[in-house]
């Protein structure tokens, strides 16, 4: 006996986006925001070189070195994540994860929701309607502890 598959309800990315959980208008500037947010960001990353030592790229655009290392002799709890974010955008995922975790993670996730978002105004999809069955809260605690081991694990190998 073969049994007939039942179609899904409806999955997150294919939902129409007169059919979303906001307005059309919410909606599509949402996604406007966060595609632009993720190509401004990929573009001045291109444009710098991830620093050598695994921290200090922010540098390039104009900031002033970190103060904690001076301080207090350690890494930040973000050192090395613009150096992180670079190194993905620049194509260096393993690089960008052994840099620091935390960073490499968190510029994954930007481009991968800037893409998001393109394909959706492009598709005619609901960008929040994704959004709203993230288990949002489960990320937010997997980021935060994912922020802190990063930083055990930046200290570790920190060389200054």
């Amino acid at each position: 006996m073969v049994r007939a598959m039942s179609a899904s309800p409806r999955a997150a990315w294919t939902i129409p986006v007169a059919d979303g959980p906001v307005s059309v208008i919410a909606d599509r500037l949402i996604a406007v925001v966060v595609f632009v947010v993720a190509a401004v960001a990929a573009w001045k990353l291109s444009g710098v070189s991830p620093d050598e030592r695994g921290h200090g790229t922010h540098e390039q655009f104009g900031m002033d070195p970190c103060g904690w290392p001076e301080v207090y002799g350690i890494p930040c709890p973000t050192c090395g994540c613009t150096t992180a974010a670079a190194q993905v955008v620049h194509g260096d995922l393993v690089g960008a994860f052994i840099t620091q975790p935390f960073g490499a993670t968190l510029a994954s996730l930007g481009l991968i929701a800037g893409a998001h978002g393109l394909l959706c105004l492009l598709r005619g999809r609901s960008f929040v309607d994704a959004l709203v069955r993230l288990p949002f809260w489960r990320l937010v605690a997997g980021m935060f502890a994912l922020l802190w081991l990063a930083w055990g694990y930046k200290y570790l190998v920190w060389e200054g």
